[in-house]
């Protein structure tokens, strides 16, 4: 029986990152994986969903070019040559991690975990032996019971990127970030798409003012967006609302996520909200003390790099190194639309919730050089910090490369910078972050 100082029980984001982490430190590691390598984020999430957005910018490049006397005609859209694309990019990246396991003596084992006990691993029949366990088994898809739902051979985020033909009509229910982003992939490419939220808005964690300019964008390419729908029921051909009809040749259901327990429950500790999520403590222990658990199965932001990061802390506290936990606060969100949206931290309602005398400033994209010059002037920055001190709460940017540019606002923070040290960096002309440059000056004068 093989012996193992940690046994990682997925091979996502939050386990497989956690099991290099563990092999730096000179542990002996095994990572156990039912499906494929990467998880959900590489193989139907984060990373075809970004190959088939960059699909989408090159149409809407071409006829932003047109525009400006760079003329050029689209014929035709090979979409068997786009699914190619993104299955390359998936490929190369799954090489890379089995590249890293190899390269850090990590035994990779495929096929469905279980546990016998605390310290004993089945999987193809066979026993394994461990020290420590991670549990990083991500999550599903989560489809509410709409009527009719059964009858209809409907897609998830599981199945849409194995679609080989280009959809005439799309209806995507869920207005959350991934049914929004998958419109912006799919409108410029010549599919009608319609999007049913039954909340009150699209996009609801998002800043109110970037979600109108997500609105706008969506109405300019076509996209009809229902918000407060009523479904009444769905059927191989259509959506039914309460007032209305959508035909589709494909229906995306998109309307969230829950961790996947199976593995966890074997032992009694899934035990909170309905066995919703893994009860953990602050280092991410579950009420067993050599079993961890990570990412979408503990009560967490559902994001590829929270669940990352909450590998590596379960790992450095179970081999003797204490770290604190990741907090919300400093977790960036990002949406990949066009403009994106980035964002961290509270917003002017949660500080002043928290009792925070709240200073915010914006700034527009239509005002920087760089933007105009690239034909980028959609969007805003948004600093929201304390009044007295300049402790930076929270920031949002909308924009282009806001998903990058974000990422400034966040390392002051994280260094217990205030408004003072961004005032004192010098932002290279012209650049889009130079307009963290001019709020932060603003701000405290």
């Amino acid at each position: 029986m093989r012996k193992y100082n940690l046994i990682v029980i997925g091979a996502g984001p939050g386990g497989y990152v956690a099991a290099i982490e563990a092999a730096k430190l000179g542990k002996k590691v095994a990572v156990i994986e039912k499906e494929k390598i990467g998880g959900t984020c590489l193989n139907v999430g984060c990373i075809p969903s970004k190959a088939y957005l960059k699909h989408a910018s090159w149409v809407t490049e071409l006829e932003e070019a047109n525009r400006f006397g760079v003329y050029n005609q689209l014929t035709d859209i090979d979409y068997t040559k786009l699914v190619e694309r993104k299955n390359g990019v998936v490929s190369q990246l799954q090489q890379g991690i089995h590249y890293l396991f190899n390269q850090h003596k990590i035994d990779y084992i495929e096929g469905e975990a279980s546990l016998k006990n605390s310290h004993e691993v089945i999987v193809n029949d066979q026993l394994f032996e461990t020290d420590n366990v991670l549990l990083a088994t991500g999550s599903k898809p989560f489809v509410p019971p709409i009527p009719g739902i059964e009858s209809v051979d409907y897609l998830t985020t599981d199945t849409f990127f194995n679609l080989n033909k280009l959809p005439k009509k799309l209806v995507i229910i869920g207005g959350g970030v991934i049914g929004i982003e998958l419109a912006f992939a799919m409108a410029p490419l010549g599919t009608e798409v319609t999007v049913v939220e039954v909340a009150p808005s699209i996009l609801m964690t998002e800043d109110k003012e970037a979600i109108l300019l997500i609105k706008a964008q969506l109405k300019k390419m076509g996209v009809r967006v229902i918000e407060g729908a009523q479904i009444n029921k769905v059927n191989p051909k259509q959506v039914e609302l309460i007032n209305d009809k959508l035909p589709f040749d494909e229906l995306l259901v998109v309307t969230g996520r829950k961790g996947n327990l199976k593995v966890a429950e074997s032992l009694g500790l899934s035990k909170i909200e309905n066995q919703k999520f893994v009860e953990v403590n602050r280092f991410y222990q579950t009420s067993n003390s050599n079993i961890y658990a990570v990412g979408d199965i503990v009560d967490g932001y559902m994001l590829a790099h929270a669940a990352s990061k909450e590998g590596i802390k379960a790992v450095r506290h179970m081999f003797g190194k204490k770290e604190a936990p990741l907090k919300n606060e400093q977790v960036p969100r990002c949406v990949y639309t066009h403009p994106e949206i980035a964002s961290f931290g509270l917003n002017e309602e949660e500080a002043k919730e928290k009792g925070y005398q709240v200073l915010v400033s914006k700034t527009s994209y239509s005002a920087n050089g760089r933007a105009i010059a690239g034909n980028e002037t959609t969007g805003f920055i948004k600093i929201i910090s304390e009044k007295e001190n300049h402790e930076i709460l929270g920031g949002v940017i909308v924009g282009a490369n806001a998903t990058e540019m974000i990422h400034t606002l966040l390392a002051v923070k994280e260094s217990e910078g205030r408004l003072e040290e961004i005032e004192k960096m010098t932002f290279a002309h012209p650049t889009l972050s130079e307009m963290i440059g001019e709020l932060g000056s603003e701000m405290i004068f």
